[in-house]
């Protein structure tokens, strides 16, 4: 007799945090451990070096060979390499995707875990006079955080990102549009900026482009926010199973060895399409669980970047991506 399990209750929606209290805590459990690991190099976090020329100096045994001013070199007929004024005042912007699916999550919800980033990010950005702000998408773009810099900024973007108390639901069968939010930060970046996009990128095609143009002007970092059970169909028998992002629900066998198989087919293809896509759009990508632990996942990314950036004789900013 085939067993028919209850659906599970739905997951309420997770309250907020107060922001200030949110940032004390992650000042404390994250950013005290980044930085005694960083050593003061949030650098390799996030930026590569600046852009502008401060003078030419011939090459040296431990240099980066990208740096060789090719041009120079075959005119004096000895290597040379450009050395570069480091950026004093870096703008970084975060978009943030919270649509409906950002609340599910077996530990906590993914929109709790890209709030967290945020609030590291942006402080560790800040305690060096840098500026950052931030877009907000729901059912579409419905907040906006001006650049700013201090302690005070940090708690405006986390005031943004959390007004109206949760993460918005929208109605039965709208559907997320990411291209919306990375097409609304092309115009609005006028000089060449960090981007942090967090998203689950569970959302309609057509994102992928949008994200190579902005990745060709500026430096950007894919947040991809996971669970431990996506991809996973466990056996439970008949459960009513529900879109979050569409209020699509559908009654199906999870015993029947053909779905299951069929699910994880499905779900490799799409880990497939997603590398690809961000591969063909040349940005770096950090694959963040909602079971992870932020500061260790934030370092594995770190020494990541230096191996990639080490490993390749291209351009002076890595372009590759790759998961952390």
């Amino acid at each position: 007799m085939r067993r028919e399990a209850s659906p599970p209750a739905a997951r309420p929606a997770e309250a907020w945090p107060d922001a200030e209290r949110l940032l004390r805590g992650l000042e404390w459990r994250v950013l005290r451990r980044l930085d005694g690991a960083l050593h003061g190099d949030y650098r390799g976090l996030l930026f590569g070096p600046g852009d502008d020329l401060a003078d030419l100096r011939e090459y040296q045994i431990h240099d980066d060979v990208r740096h060789i001013d090719w041009n120079v070199t075959a005119r004096l007929d000895t290597p040379y390499v450009r050395r570069y004024h480091e950026d004093r005042d870096l703008a970084a912007w975060f978009l943030v995707d919270l649509s409906a699916s950002a609340e599910v999550g077996a530990h906590r919800s993914r929109a709790r875990v890209a709030l967290d980033v945020v609030a590291v990010l942006a402080r560790l950005l800040v305690r060096r006079g840098n500026r950052v702000g931030a877009l907000r998408y729901r059912q579409g773009i419905d907040a906006r955080v001006e650049l700013g810099s201090g302690r005070r900024q940090v708690l405006r973007l986390l005031h943004a990102l959390t007004a109206s108390g949760s993460p918005g639901r929208p109605a039965a069968g709208a559907g997320t549009r990411l291209h919306e939010l990375v097409e609304a930060a092309l115009p609005m970046l006028k000089r060449r900026s960090q981007v942090v996009l967090l998203s689950d990128f569970h959302s309609e095609p057509g994102w992928e482009a949008p994200l190579g143009r902005l990745a060709q002007r500026h430096e950007v970092v894919a947040v991809r926010l996971t669970d431990p059970l996506d991809g996973v169909l466990p056996e439970l028998g008949l459960l009513l199973l529900g879109d979050a992002e569409s209020g699509e629900q559908i009654l199906v066998d999870t015993g029947d060895p053909r779905l299951r198989r069929r699910h994880a087919e499905a779900a490799e293809r799409r880990e497939a399409r997603l590398q690809q896509a961000f591969a063909s759009a040349g940005v770096d990508v950090l694959e963040l669980s909602t079971d992870d632990d932020l500061a260790e996942a934030l370092l594995r990314f770190v020494r990541l970047r230096r191996r990639v950036a080490e490993r390749r004789g291209g351009p002076r900013w890595p372009v590759a991506g790759g998961a952390a």
